[in-house]
């Protein structure tokens, strides 16, 4: 099976990317879905986050608000590396999990929505490394218009990831998806027959 790295800067679009590939036969492991679920009472990394960042990052359920906690870790780098330290290790667990169960069902193809796979030299682990890019404005419209963020905590979190630039240059494919989904779609078509194709 062809297991393919998807990532892209926070708000490129890899979430429809994904899904388009899934749309042709691929399977999908989302990092973001797997990372949030670790987060959920109970689970394993849930404990260990509230004990490192005290209880004001809970809402009033008790459930981790990942809004509260993303203000503190994007604007503390050692608070950032103490998260990661905890969620890293224990998504990838899942991820691998995950390939191999879709493996096992037959799947020829696996793609891994994953946003810091260049940043966490995990590029190793995957046939492929897919890019998806959106123009920066595009990128803080998005953050500001679905997520709530201000301009200046959009433009804080995208800063805190690799550029565009230096992600294209260690990518196998770059999927430009700035502009409307049509267009998107034909780029995902020519990587994904491009991919199965050898």
């Amino acid at each position: 099976m062809l297991v393919v790295g998807l990532t892209g800067g926070i708000a490129t679009g890899k979430s429809t990317v994904a899904a388009m590939f899934a749309a042709r036969g691929a399977a999908v492991v989302d990092a973001d879905r797997i990372a949030h679920t670790l987060q959920e009472p109970g689970q394993g990394c849930y404990q260990r986050i509230v004990e490192t960042f005290g209880t004001g990052i809970l809402d009033e359920a008790g459930r981790i608000d990942r809004s509260r906690l993303g203000g503190r870790v994007f604007a503390e780098p050692v608070a950032r590396g103490q998260l990661e330290a905890i969620m890293h290790p224990a998504i990838r667990e899942t991820c691998q999990a995950e390939i191999r169960a879709a493996e096992a069902s037959g799947r020829t193809v696996c793609i891994v929505d994953a946003a810091l796979i260049l940043e966490t030299g995990q590029q190793h682990r995957f046939h492929a490394i897919v890019l998806v890019s959106a123009p920066e404005d595009i990128q803080v419209a998005r953050l500001v218009g679905i997520r709530g963020l201000t301009e200046a905590e959009a433009r804080q979190r995208i800063g805190s990831q690799w550029t565009t630039a230096a992600k294209a240059a260690v990518a196998d494919f770059v999927i430009d998806n700035g502009g409307d989904l049509a267009t998107t779609e034909a780029q995902v078509a020519r990587v994904y027959d491009a991919l199965v194709g050898g």
